[in-house]
């Protein structure tokens, strides 16, 4: 589960409208927990404990400010918006080519000296380890590198907030609309169900690509954080939407679908998201081939490895059926990331893989494993750290 912004700035906002029944279901469910316990039940991964609920209720708290103030800020460095957005993109530039003549640099002062890396012929250019030109190859190769490391972060960080402003920017469901391509469909039913049904299908793939390109995981991973999982879970949200390229949900205005039915399902699916977060609910039957459930939810929030990127669908279970991405619920969950946090501090939990990609990022000698420690997945970065270690 992930809550985007708002799509229309002129709509209720059903989340913030269900606020009070949130509240009541999860007292709710600690009620039925407390009984249990009482009965001499078992603890389980899906009690409410202070501190873990407390983190989930600042994130979602957070979330909910996030898409009014992250935009402001961001504001002056939009392209075709910010007084400062030229100077930005030009910053992305500058830092770029620096970066690249660094990593030149960098290589032929780490190769000057090793004469296997400058061909067979060994003349008399090529300087004997240990003496004071090798020792200069040295410093200018480590200058050089510390250069490549504060440019490439620079420039991707520069870049990568100048790509996703532009992008949230243009394609907003009120901007879409105006270039829809059929007649609008009205406010009526025909229209709140085509809603429903594609804001759930483009749901399903946004939410797919947050588990499969680490800047987008970096967004989402705050809602899987938690080693616990009950309905306080449901309000651990991301606070960094503005720094994400998710497909625009807007494109269902294209089809005649108005802004405001586009902001009714975005309610719909996100409130019914909210209960799935529970290990109160064991099946719900026959629905289950067919509808997201705490089953099928439960699966999505799993560490296990048979686990990991699985489930994704909102309401309906039947992308993940189609797409081959459709887990069912076997063993027990294991909850939480693959490589917990173990903090319960909210500044923390939404910045802490933003501050890992950095590093990343600043370690690497080419372009080519920058970009890809933005644009792979994250499992494909701990696997360059556990094999660079």
């Amino acid at each position: 589960m992930t809550w985007p912004s708002r799509p229309g700035a002129d709509a209720v906002d059903l989340t913030v409208v269900a606020v009070p029944a949130y509240f009541a279901a999860m007292g709710a469910e600690y009620l039925a927990q407390r009984r249990r316990l009482a009965r001499g039940g078992a603890p389980a991964a899906g009690d409410y404990e202070r501190r873990d609920t407390l983190a989930s209720l600042a994130m979602g708290n957070l979330s909910l400010l996030a898409p009014f103030v992250v935009p402001r800020l961001l504001r002056p460095i939009t392209p075709g918006r910010g007084r400062f957005a030229k100077a930005a993109v030009a910053l992305a530039i500058g830092a770029a080519a620096v970066t690249t003549v660094a990593d030149v640099i960098a290589r032929r002062s780490s190769n000057s000296h090793r004469p296997e890396l400058v061909g067979a012929s060994h003349d008399a250019t090529v300087s004997a380890p240990g003496t004071v030109e090798d020792a200069r190859h040295s410093e200018g190769a480590s200058t050089a590198r510390r250069l490549a490391s504060i440019g490439g972060v620079a420039a991707i960080a520069a870049g990568g907030v100048a790509i996703t402003t532009a992008w949230g920017t243009a394609l907003t469901p009120q901007k879409m609309w105006q270039r829809r391509l059929v007649p609008s469909l009205g406010n009526g039913p025909l229209a709140l169900g085509a809603a429903i049904i594609g804001w759930d299908f483009i749901y399903y793939w946004n939410h797919r690509f947050m588990h499969t390109s680490r800047y987008m995981w970096a967004v989402h991973e705050v809602h899987h954080s938690s080693e616990r999982y009950n309905l306080s879970t449901a309000l651990r949200q991301p606070v960094a939407d503005a720094l994400g390229t998710a497909l625009p949900y807007g494109l269902l205005c294209l089809f005649g679908i108005p802004p405001e039915a586009v902001a009714t399902a975005r309610g719909v699916n996100l409130i019914y998201q909210f209960w799935v977060h529970t290990e109160a609910i064991r099946r719900i039957g026959r629905a289950e081939s067919t509808l997201n459930s705490p089953s099928h939810h439960r699966v999505h929030h799993g560490s296990n490895s048979q686990y990991l990127d699985r489930n994704h669908g909102g309401i309906l279970i039947i992308w993940d059926r189609m797409f081959g991405t459709f887990e069912p619920e076997r063993e027990p969950v294991v909850y939480g990331l693959t490589t917990n946090i173990d903090t319960f501090n909210p500044a923390r939990i939404a910045t802490h893989e933003y501050v890992d990609m950095a590093r990343d990022i600043a370690s690497s000698t080419g372009w080519t494993e920058r970009l890809s420690y933005v644009l792979r997945g994250p499992g494909w970065a701990m696997r360059q750290r556990a094999a660079g270690a």
